[in-house]
C-alpha cells in the first residue's frame, strides 16, 4: 500500500548519499499548502542534494519522500541556479517559457492551452512585450523572469527555487522577491527556496529548514529567530 500524507510534501527519516558518503542524514520535515519555506545552511550542508531528491533526480538512500496524491514531483515548477549555458540559450522568450509546459503533457507538441498558459505567465511577470526577443539578448533580470515564467508553466501549486537571485543586482533582486511574495500571499503558490540571502529568508519565509548535514532546525520563522541555531548562525555573520 502506498504511503499517504496530510501534507503537500513530507520527508520521513530521509538520508542522501554520494558514493556511500552520507551528505544528509535522517531529515524530517514537511511542506504544507501556502508555505514559504526557506532552506538555509552552509555550502556542503545538503541543500542542493535535497533539491534533487525532491525532484526525483536523486534516489533516497534511507527513509521516504511522500507527496500528496494531487502533487508529485512532476507538478513542481523548478527554477535552478543561473548558469552560463542558460544565459546563452538561443531561443525566443516565448519558446523558453513554453518549454515549461513539456513536463505537464504527454504530447511533445504545444497545445492551445499551453500557449495560453505561457502567455498568461509572461504577462503576469511583465515580459509579454518581449516574448519574441532572443533570450540571450536579455538583461539578467529579464532572463530570470523568463525562467520563472517557465517554472510557473510547469508548476501545479509548488515552486522550487535554488538561489533565484544569485548574480542579480540589488534592484532586480528586490523585484524578484516582490514577485515571489505576491505569488505566495496573493495567489497561494507554495514556495520552497534554497537561499544564502539570510536577510531575505528572515523577511519573507513562513518556515525555515536549517541544514548542516542533518536538520538543525525546522519550524516557523519566528521560532527560528528565537532559537540557538539562529543565534549561532547570526553571530557567525556578525548580525
Amino acid at each position: 500500500m502506498k504511503n499517504k500524507t496530510t501534507h503537500l510534501i513530507e520527508c520521513k527519516n530521509v538520508s542522501l548519499s554520494y558514493d556511500g558518503n552520507c551528505v544528509l542524514e535522517n531529515a524530517n520535515f514537511y511542506v504544507d499548502r501556502g508555505d514559504y519555506l526557506c532552506i538555509v545552511g552552509e555550502n556542503g550542508s545538503g541543500k542542493s542534494t535535497l533539491v534533487k531528491a525532491l525532484l526525483s533526480l536523486k534516489k533516497v538512500s534511507q527513509g521516504e519522500i511522500i507527496f500528496a496524491s494531487d502533487v508529485g514531483c512532476k507538478k513542481i515548477g523548478y527554477l535552478p541556479q543561473r548558469t552560463n549555458v542558460q544565459k546563452d540559450f538561443p531561443a525566443t522568450v516565448r519558446e523558453v517559457v513554453l518549454s515549461g509546459c513539456l513536463g505537464t503533457s504527454l504530447s511533445p507538441i504545444w497545445s492551445l492551452s499551453d500557449k495560453l498558459k505561457a502567455d498568461r505567465n509572461m504577462e503576469r511577470l511583465g515580459i509579454g512585450d518581449i516574448a519574441g526577443r532572443c533570450f540571450r539578448d536579455l538583461s539578467g533580470g529579464q532572463q530570470q523572469r523568463a525562467l520563472l515564467a517557465r517554472a510557473l508553466c510547469a508548476a501545479g501549486s509548488i515552486l522550487l527555487l535554488d538561489e533565484p537571485t544569485a548574480g542579480l543586482d540589488p534592484i532586480v533582486t528586490k523585484e524578484m522577491y516582490r514577485i515571489l511574495e505576491e505569488l505566495n500571499r496573493e495567489e497561494g503558490m507554495t514556495i520552497i527556496m534554497v537561499s544564502h540571502d539570510f536577510d531575505a529568508a528572515m523577511r519573507y519565509a513562513t518556515k525555515i529548514l536549517h541544514l548542516e548535514r542533518s536538520v538543525k532546525f525546522f519550524g516557523a520563522r519566528d521560532e527560528y529567530m528565537e532559537s540557538d541555531v539562529f543565534g549561532r548562525w547570526g553571530n557567525d555573520r556578525g548580525l
